[in-house]
């Protein structure tokens, strides 16, 4: 079994080489040195150690109620008590007060170490966006300081058995009793719909207040506590789903029967606040794909630079990174892991600059595509450098490849994903446009990624007929030049490594055929 190493100096190294973070008003690299480090610490002593046993050990439900792995309630009881679930809360409300780029370095480095427990911990910092946003002054008060302290965890209920990627067919009722709100209705994919490591979980909950015909128009957004002042709340764990990967994380289906919640923002306008805590999800996942990437590529390299295979040309004995299939794969796992960080980061810092909004927009769904593609790819990759023992769960690529699969599927397929680019991504020219300057920008001249910035050109203004068609392909080409420009970012730094591993990328085949075929 390998450790767990968090990749601090690739995360700083990304933040400062090709995101730009110091462009942030409030960025103090010192300060964000320190605190990834020490959060580093943290998850390589206490949260990683949790992995394999949470793995195995499953979660359980019991009289409707669920209990976590063993450990997992101590560890977030530390991770409580360091004021980590109130990273990015205002101080005003007793969080630490600091950036999402910060935070999304301490996800990367979390999600790393223990994807499960990650998942049921860190719906929190979209919840407090939420409700920064939307929430009542009342509301604000009542539940940011509790979820900034760990007195709750909290959830996103969209799906249902009907209403998948079709929000517009939730059923979920929501009916107004006096002052306040009952839901009636089922949702089921909820990670962490309950647990026993808070003393109880804030469920943000989509529901029907308007007319089955009026579409997503007639969906309102609420906030519904499992615990009410009577007692707990009409919320049932109806089951917990068995699952291929993330054993430690309960994915539940739950019943609400007259739940007693309350309102966040303008009834029929949820859809809008709920898309803060989705977006604020999908570069978490992006970024829970980064870490599968480099977890993946840290096992397989460690593993191949020990295991003895065959004889060097010289007759000496070798071991498997030295020799080239193996090399190439690793170097594709390393290539992968940075860029796809480094895009990431980068779409991170735009966000929280808030200038270029059409920016983050068009780069948010490629980040969440290539990004956990990149993580199933490169666990994928460390299956074959092991060999057998890869197959097997002592090396733990197995876990890191199961784990890891899930990434293409929730927060939005990725198809789906890819016909929203294809579709309104391209509607307006803002996006696009601001797209291809951020390309040419990162290009720095490189004439082979501006060849290809030219051909996507030519395939955006091809995008208008039969887009449906070619939204994959398009999605493909769209991500494999962020990529390219990335890397020739990457190159520019003048790193001997970087510009070897560079000359790699730009050897890569394209994932499409151009021109786009109909």
């Amino acid at each position: 079994m390998t450790p767990f190493k968090a990749p601090v100096e690739d995360i700083l190294f990304c933040l400062r080489e090709v995101a730009g973070a110091d462009r942030l008003p409030d960025w103090d690299d010192e300060l964000a040195e320190g605190i990834l480090e020490h959060f580093a610490s943290f998850a390589e002593g206490v949260i990683a150690p949790l992995d394999e046993g949470g793995d195995a050990q499953g979660c359980t439900l019991t009289d409707g109620r669920v209990t976590m792995p063993d450990g997992f309630k101590d560890a977030f009881e530390q991770l409580a008590e360091g004021g980590w679930q109130g990273l990015t809360a205002p101080e005003d409300f007793g969080g630490m007060g600091q950036n999402a780029v910060l935070a999304a370095g301490v996800s990367e480095i979390f999600s790393g170490a223990n994807h499960a427990m990650q998942m049921v911990c860190n719906l929190v910092p979209g919840a407090v966006s939420t409700l920064m946003k939307f929430g009542s002054e009342t509301q604000k008060q009542n539940w940011i300081p509790r979820l900034a302290a760990g007195e709750l965890l909290s959830t996103m209920c969209l799906t249902e058995p009907g209403a998948g990627s079709d929000l517009s067919r939730i059923r979920t009722k929501a009916t107004r009793e006096g002052d306040a709100w009952r839901i009636e209705g089922e949702k089921i994919f909820i990670s962490g719909g309950d647990q026993d490591l808070s003393e109880g979980t804030l469920h943000l909950v989509l529901a029907r207040t308007g007319a089955p015909e009026d579409g997503i128009k007639g969906l309102s957004l609420f906030l519904c506590s499992s615990d009410t002042e009577e007692g707990r709340n009409a919320v049932t764990v109806t089951r917990i789903e068995e699952k291929l990967g993330l054993h430690a994380s309960p994915t539940c289906q739950l019943a609400f029967d007259g739940a007693e919640a309350e309102l966040i923002g303008q009834e029929g306008a949820g859809l809008m606040a709920m898309f803060t805590m989705m977006n604020h999800a999908r570069l978490d996942v992006a970024l829970q794909g980064v870490a599968h990437a480099a977890r993946a590529h840290d096992i397989a390299s460690q593993y191949a630079a020990e295991r003895k295979q065959g004889r060097q040309a010289d007759g000496s004995e070798a071991v498997l990174s030295d020799h080239p299939d193996v090399q190439r794969m690793l170097d594709t796992q390393k290539s992968l892991a940075l860029g796809a960080r480094a895009m990431t980061y980068l779409t991170m810092v735009e966000l929280t600059l808030g200038e270029n909004r059409p920016l983050v927009d068009f780069l948010t769904p490629i980040c969440k595509v290539f990004c956990t593609d990149a993580g199933i790819a490169s666990a994928d990759l460390g299956i074959q450098v092991l060999g057998g023992y890869g197959y097997l769960t002592e090396y733990r690529v197995s876990q890191t490849w199961r784990d890891a699969r899930i990434t293409s599927i929730y927060e939005g397929a990725n198809g789906i994903h890819a016909i929203a680019t294809a579709t309104r991504g391209l509607r307006a020219a803002e996006g696009p446009d601001a797209f291809a300057a951020l390309v040419e920008s990162l290009a720095n001249g490189d004439a082979a990624c501006l060849a290809l910035l030219a051909d996507w050109q030519d395939a955006r203004r091809g995008m208008a007929e039969d887009a449906l068609e070619k939204a994959h392909d398009f999605m493909a080409l769209t991500a494999e030049l962020l990529f390219q420009a990335v890397w020739c970012k990457l190159a520019a730094t003048g790193d001997e490594e970087l510009v070897r591993l560079a000359k790699r990328v730009a050897r890569r085949p394209l994932p499409v055929r151009l021109p786009l075929a109909a």
